[in-house]
């Protein structure tokens, strides 16, 4: 899934921090408190946007490709 654009309770636009989160905390090893304070989530249900996100999209695409082999075959 990707990334709602704006946390569900307060309206605040999150859709925007999520790259730049990824690369503090993944290419940077910044720790996630760090990383959410730089990009200025201070309410806990916009924190709750960011954390608990799963990219899904990145895991389906590691079976896309044995899928497609499976039909051509």
């Amino acid at each position: 899934m990707i990334i709602p654009v704006r946390c569900y309770s307060c309206g605040k636009v999150v859709g925007n921090k999520w790259t730049l989160y990824e690369q503090y905390t993944k290419t940077d090893n910044m720790s996630n408190e760090a990383a959410l304070d730089l990009l200025e989530l201070r309410k806990y249900c916009c924190r709750r946007m960011i954390l608990s996100h799963v990219n899904l999209i990145d895991r389906q695409l590691l079976y896309s490709e044995s899928i497609n082999k499976k039909i051509k075959v």
